[in-house]
């Protein structure tokens, strides 16, 4: 109990915000880390998952793909990614972006797969090409399922971007590492509730951003929903898939939650 009043009257303590080394910039750092890792992380994701929900092949990888990827340790990675790049923001940037990609991956590939075939059916009647259908029919029906991959992938990179403190970078982490190695605990408690309360402000923004991408007018009946994981989505998606099988094709499956309005 000691060790939380001392953080807590580190934290609200303004001297402790300004600085260089201060809580202001450490958050910042933190912040700029986050936003490099899952940037980069939908730049690789979400165009595969684009591509392998729209045609159907290649769902094998998504899959393996997502469990290899959630296997690998983040510290490990970042240890090796030191050994072959050096110190820097290489090494910390590439262990959180395999952190970031599966539930991105996850994401938008069962999104654009889980669009109601009818609707892609009648858009190609219409004459449009198939990059025409993906982007104007699939990927706004699918936006709230990618925009669901987004904030698993934020939220566990923010959570775990104090690891960049082991590549003698800055962010929240310097407060674990400081704290252990001085045996000050009350530092490293305030790393610790620092980042939890930044991955809460972060999830209720991006609960919020996927409330307000769901199509229809009855969103405004229902709260933002708790985080669901990629393996959920994966799940949900799989089930559908076999209920559709065993109906007989696309006219016994009901419509799709991401475009019933």
């Amino acid at each position: 109990m000691n060790f939380l009043q001392e953080a807590l009257a580190y934290i609200f303590t303004a001297s402790n915000w300004g600085g260089s080394d201060g809580l202001g910039m450490r958050i910042v750092d933190h912040l700029q880390y986050t936003a490099v890792a899952v940037v980069f992380s939908a730049l690789i994701a979400i165009p595969i998952g684009m591509v392998i929900g729209h045609t159907g092949k290649g769902t094998f990888l998504v899959v393996t793909g997502v469990n290899a990827l959630r296997a690998l340790p983040t510290l490990g990675v970042l240890l090796l990614g030191v050994l072959l790049w050096g110190l820097g923001l290489i090494p910390p940037t590439v262990a959180l972006m395999l952190l970031g990609i599966p539930p991105l991956l996850a994401g938008t590939y069962a999104g654009i797969a889980n669009v109601d075939r009818d609707v892609v059916d009648a858009a190609r009647s219409m004459g449009m090409t198939e990059r025409q259908v993906l982007l104007r029919v699939e990927v706004p029906n699918a936006l709230p399922l990618i925009l669901g991959g987004l904030r698993t992938a934020t939220l566990q990179i923010v959570a775990t971007a104090t690891v960049a403190a082991y590549a003698s970078l800055g962010g929240l982490g310097r407060y674990l590492i400081e704290g252990i190695k001085v045996r000050e605990f009350y530092l490293a408690l305030v790393g610790a509730v620092m980042v939890t309360v930044l991955a809460l402000i972060l999830d209720a923004v991006l609960a919020t951003v996927v409330w307000w991408s769901e199509p229809g007018t009855d969103r405004f009946r229902r709260m933002p929903q708790p985080l669901l994981g990629d393996e959920v989505a994966l799940q949900t998606f799989g089930a559908s898939r076999s209920s559709g099988s065993s109906q007989g094709g696309y006219e016994g499956r009901g419509p799709s939650p991401t475009v019933d309005g």
